[in-house]
Order: C-alpha cells, then structure tokens, then sequence
C-alpha cells in the first residue's frame, strides 16, 4: 500500500504511531478561531470553542455540532478535573471556571493580589487536584478574542490553583507568550508551549520541558524540548509512551519523549489544538482555523493517574 500523503516521516518509529489507511476528516467548518477540544467519553461527544464567536460547541458522532454554550465569555482551551466536571479558560472574564453538574459556573481564578489576571488561555489538571494554566495577554490584545485592556500582572505566567486553599501560585515566568500545557504520563514533567513568534517573528517558537518536583508542587530545570518549524506550538496532547503531539501552522508535529521529530499530520488549515478521544482514546480531534478534524491512530492518549 502507497503512503498516505497525510503523513510526513521524519523518524521510522512515526511509523507505529498512525494508521497507513486512516484518512483525516473533516467533522464541521464554520468557526472562526476553533479551540480547546475535549472529549466527555461518559457522554459520548466533543467540546471544542468558536472563541471569536462566543461559542463553546459539542461534536457528537452522528448527530453533528450543536452549541453548548453562548455566549461563551470567549472561552478558550478546556480539560476536565478528576471529577470529570469541564474547566475552562476564559478570555473575557479573564478567570478560569469550572461547570458543575447542575450547569452552574463556578470561579477558580480571576484575580491575584488584587490584580486581573492576563486572559487564561489552556488548562491541564494534576492527579492531586490543582489546576494548571497558562497566562498569556492574546484574550487582552483586541476586541476579537476578547476584551482590549492592560496587563495588570507583572509577568505572563504558568500558574498553580491549590485544590485545598485555592491559592495561586506562579509556577514559572520566563515566557513571551507561555500557552499550552500538558503533563507527561508519570507527571514527572510538564510541557509549556511558547507561541511568542505568534505577533513576533523572532521570538520563540518552542515547546519547554520542565521537571514536576515537591509532590507536584513546583517546576525546576526548565529547558527547550523542541522547537516548531512550521508557525507555532499551540496546545498539545501526550500519547501512552509519552510521545508529544503539537499544533503547528501545517499539521501536528510528534514528538518523541527525547524531543526528536518522528513526524506530522498535515492538515490544510493552520491547527490550533488536538485532543485524543473516541471510545478508546485512539481518535485524534483536531481544531484548525474555521474547522473539527479527526484522524484514527495507532496510538491512545495518556490516561494519566
């Protein structure tokens, strides 16, 4: 069987994580800027944001894309706690919230010694509870994801919510634009996305790696992981064996633990974010510019502990 023109090789191993005859498909075209997926495998369906348009949607396999929630307060990157309950960035309130079973929004973090926060743009969540998140200024920059305004915090920051205090701490700071995270399987690390070369050419364009040290309770060692050839690392997913999925400007770059390329999925539209999903974690949902794509690989996303 021909290759697939979908896959870009750059490392044989890329070859055990795809499926030569699994094609990329487009789900839904309509958005704006698409966002944030996450998959509810006890419900059956996709959440994923329209963020210019205000919009959180739900992707359910058969019965298309409905809209979740609108307006949306121009939410952004999504995950779910270890209660299985929605956690969202939202640019417009400039907090991060959590939806409760009864559908009411609850705030974690708006605010920090008094001071907004810069717009809270991906969230991940540690088995111990706390919630991480990144806070870049895009949400602040213009009225089109969000409302124009000033920072009011001294640095844009990956920021800790305790689970027992709610207090916020900041993880680390040495970032132009810190935007998606993701922890490792064993959560012995964490991935922050850099997506500074966004509004500045010469900026980074790389993905760190930090070490998860105090129980989960701080970053140390803070290094380059890879750097992105095509446009910029948005939001990531980490598979089963600890490989790295990224968003970029042509496709999804993968990222072997050591941080060499194994390869890409080339996507059409410039991708934003991705998320593993489907009954058995092996569906890879895409989020690109105006549309949902998914892709079946031969891999699953990391269920971490």
């Amino acid at each position: 069987m021909a290759d697939n023109p979908v896959y870009e090789i750059h490392d044989p191993r890329f070859r055990d994580l795809f499926v030569i005859s699994a094609e990329l498909e487009e789900l839904y075209s309509g958005c704006r800027w698409a966002e944030g997926p996450v998959w509810f495998d006890d419900a059956g369906h996709l959440l994923f944001s329209d963020i210019p348009n205000q919009r959180i949607l739900r992707w359910v396999e058969g019965g298309g894309v409905s809209v979740f929630r609108s307006p949306s307060n121009f939410a952004n990157g999504h995950t779910r706690d270890r209660q299985g309950r929605l956690v969202s960035c939202e640019h417009g309130g400039r907090r991060v919230t959590r939806t409760e079973v009864d559908g009411t929004i609850t705030v974690l973090a708006d605010r920090h010694d008094g001071k907004r926060l810069n717009s809270p743009n991906d969230v991940v969540v540690h088995s111990d509870g706390s919630v991480w998140f990144s806070d870049p200024s895009y949400g602040i920059m213009s009225d089109y994801e969000g409302y124009k305004a000033d920072e009011e915090q001294e640095s844009r920051s990956i920021w800790r919510l305790d689970p027992g205090t709610g207090s916020l701490s900041v993880m680390a700071s040495d970032f132009l634009q810190p935007n998606g995270l993701a922890f490792s399987p064993d959560e012995r690390r964490l991935y922050v996305a850099d997506s500074g070369a966004s509004h500045a050419p010469e900026a980074p364009r790389h993905i760190l790696v930090f070490d998860v040290a105090e129980g989960g309770r701080s970053l140390s060692k803070g290094r380059v992981f890879a750097t992105i050839d095509k446009g910029v690392p948005d939001g990531m997913r980490v598979d089963m064996a600890g490989n790295v999925w990224s968003s970029a400007a042509d496709g999804v770059h993968c990222f072997a633990p050591d941080g060499t390329l194994l390869g890409k999925i080339l996507v059409p539209q410039v991708v934003s974010n991705l998320a593993f999903g489907g009954p058995r974690r092996n569906r890879l949902f895409i989020t690109a510019t105006k549309s949902l794509y998914s892709i079946y690989t031969a891999t699953t996303g990391a269920q971490r502990p």
